[in-house]
């Protein structure tokens, strides 16, 4: 599932098989008497990979769960986002949940995912597969029916069926670029992340760190074989450091770009050391807010405020002139073009550290919409899920 910009509205057929198995598994109706009008299909989670074996053809549109992004390659003329309940991409949500059936494969639904348990999905009009079990609606359940044997048998079966891509087309509207912002302006996060937009590509992997970073890199489009890391299901803030390690020493092919808080990155900072031992060229972008801000929206209080550390310095005392490294400190747009420029260009085979000094409230609307739901989920007594 991607956050990323939907796709334009485009009629073309894609022969992507990838892309193909996944979305023609999950983008039309399973034997439906009479067809409903419009189905929808969603992905989620690393074992919605294993229908890539699937089926050769595509039929629908395909929207992937948050924790799956980068699963559907976003190039696909029939892809339109994520599906994350009120915090989906735009116009997505409203198709899914609009749908008068929906597929989900290899979902993962608790209370982050489901933005507090708030998604208007009907269980009697879902068909949930998942790697050894499929669920249709309330029931029955089918134990030993396999993910890729499922899906691969259920695109044979299936009937073209456009309607909820026909009307996701009809109201699509391009998202808007951030407000031009003022000279010598303090940096805003929106204007980091439309950079780091023009940063990717197919040489490039993302590493989401958990927090704001979560609703702002889902919102990145990601070009064809643009990787992209994600960890939901616990919440570990922290593991973006260590993820970004073992990404790059296991892709030397691609330039990985890392987007960690302040408070993640007090976790685990140690790894920094390794990453310049063993001579990885990732760029680290360090959004220093001063604080725990996913964790201010969802239970404020003072131990969200952390103390603030000299985040170059630290790193330049790491490196301690052994290897290649360089860091920078950026407070306005101006100087954050020149430290990419310098990062992709001069610095392009050294770790670059990026320290980006924004306010601490500077974050996304998902972010305000998705704690407050989230807040008010774990404040209430045990959902009976």
């Amino acid at each position: 599932m991607t956050d990323a910009e939907p796709s334009s509205p485009s009629s073309a057929a894609s022969t992507d098989s990838s892309c193909a198995a996944v979305c023609s598994t999950s983008a039309t109706a399973a034997e439906a008497s009479p067809p409903p009008s419009s189905v929808c299909s969603a992905c989620g989670g690393p074992t919605a990979s294993i229908s890539s074996a699937a089926g050769r053809r595509f039929l629908g549109f395909v929207a992937d769960l948050s924790h799956s992004k980068g699963l559907v390659p976003e190039h696909h003329p029939h892809f339109i986002g994520t599906y994350w309940g009120a915090v989906s991409t735009n116009f997505c949500g409203e198709i899914v949940e609009s749908a008068d059936a929906y597929v989900f494969v290899g979902p993962i639904f608790n209370d982050y995912s489901s933005v507090g348990y708030s998604l208007l999905i009907k269980k009697e009009k879902s068909v949930i597969v998942q790697p050894n079990r499929v669920t249709v609606g309330n029931g029955p359940s089918f134990g030993w029916v396999f993910m890729a044997d499922f899906l691969t048998a259920l695109a044979q079966k299936l009937k073209k069926n456009t309607t909820a891509l026909d009307n996701y087309r009809r109201i699509f509207v391009p998202p808007c670029l951030p407000l031009k912002r003022e000279s010598n302006e303090p940096l805003r996060v929106n204007i980091l992340f439309k950079h780091i937009q023009n940063m990717l590509s197919g040489d490039t992997a993302v590493i989401s760190e958990t927090g704001d970073s979560w609703f702002n890199c889902q919102k990145l489009r990601l070009p064809e074989n643009c990787g992209y890391e994600f960890q939901m299901q616990y919440g570990s803030i922290g593991w973006s450091v260590g993820a970004t390690l073992g990404y790059a020493q296991a892709a030397k092919d691609k330039r990985v770009i890392a987007c960690i808080g302040d408070g993640s990155f007090q976790v685990t900072a140690q790894d920094i050391s390794t990453m310049i031992r063993c001579g990885h060229r990732s760029i680290i972008f360090l959004i220093n807010n001063g604080g725990y801000t996913i964790e201010v929206e969802i239970h404020d209080g003072p131990y969200n405020v952390i103390k603030n550390w000299n985040y170059t310095g630290l790193v330049d005392a790491i490196y301690n002139g052994e290897g290649r490294c360089w860091t920078s400190k950026v407070r306005t747009e101006e100087e954050l073009e020149d430290a990419i420029t310098k990062a992709t260009e001069e610095q392009k085979d050294s770790l670059c550290f990026i320290e980006v000094m924004v306010h601490k409230d500077d974050t996304s609307k998902e972010l305000l919409e998705w704690g407050s739901r989230v807040s008010a989920a774990n404040s209430r007594p045990p959902n009976p899920q």
